[in-house]
């Protein structure tokens, strides 16, 4: 394992509050006021081309429906330095109380979530595969975009966070972090474990759904997919989040344990609960 702490809270679906030795990032910001809320994401939709869906307007509200409201407010958040920002065009990862705590604040997202940010100038957009330096809390971090295939219209990123304080790992790859945004499995992220030792995975899993005139399209990963991408990588451990509290998650902690259970990878899976800190190493 690295040498540095890391402390993880879970708050809701892929809002997690990652602490690196003292250093706060934050994912993906939603915290709706109240579970049982149906959101109208007409307008995350609008500037898109959604002909390959069958589809000449945005579906009709309400799109999205959430069952379990955040476990912290904003005003129970700790120092926040950094945001990690795997998509702005959908609420559940980014809501009106999320954007609050967006300016005056280093957020990294997609090149597009960049652009639709404006004039933040915080907001740095990432392409998959570029890594920026930046320096967060006194502290020098390495941060990489990953690749992720989620809704069929929009950008998506994930994260790669590597400092000098995580270490190397003995077959000569550093240290690093990954958050993985909403994302299905894909066959590029193996080039994660090629280039980077993975201590944890933060996964947003749920299988999530969405129906259109053409299909239904599976827009997160499985607890099978995790299970494969994290052997495919060699990561040492996997924290499952995103599968909790939406009506368009098929897949909750009861069928996630039991996948991991019959995949015999129950071992590196570091559950949370929500608003408690974790300590991962």
């Amino acid at each position: 394992m690295a040498p540095s702490k890391l402390t993880v809270t879970h708050i809701t679906t892929a809002t997690t509050i990652i602490d690196i030795d003292g250093i706060t990032f934050l994912t993906d910001p939603f915290f709706g006021p109240q579970e049982g809320s149906s959101y109208d994401n007409t307008a995350q939709l609008e500037n898109h081309d959604l002909s390959q869906l069958g589809l000449t307007s945005p579906p009709p509200p309400p799109h999205l429906v959430n069952t379990v409201g955040p476990a912290l407010r904003l005003d129970e958040l700790p120092p926040i330095d950094a945001i990690l920002l795997s998509h702005e065009d959908h609420i559940d990862n980014l809501d009106i109380e999320g954007r609050k705590l967006l300016d005056g604040r280093k957020v990294f997202t997609t090149v597009e979530g960049a652009t639709n940010l404006q004039p933040r100038p915080g907001v740095v957009g990432l392409r998959p595969w570029e890594t920026i330096t930046t320096t967060i809390g006194g502290k020098t971090f390495h941060i990489t975009g990953t690749p992720c295939k989620h809704f069929p219209v929009g950008e998506v990123t994930g994260f790669i966070l590597e400092t000098s304080s995580f270490g190397t790992h003995s077959s000569g790859k550093p240290n690093a972090i990954w958050f993985s945004g909403d994302t299905v499995h894909i066959d590029e992220l193996k080039e994660i474990g090629k280039k980077w030792h993975i201590t944890a995975a933060l996964l947003n899993l749920g299988n999530a759904t969405v129906e259109f005139p053409v299909g239904k399209f599976k827009i997160t990963m499985d607890g099978k997919d995790a299970v494969r991408i994290v052997r495919e990588i060699g990561a040492d451990v996997m924290i499952p989040m995103h599968f909790e509290g939406w009506e368009h998650f098929t897949e909750g902690r009861e069928e996630l344990e039991r996948v991991f259970r019959e995949e015999g990878f129950e071992e590196r899976v570091c559950w949370t609960t929500p608003g408690v800190p974790k300590a991962v190493y």
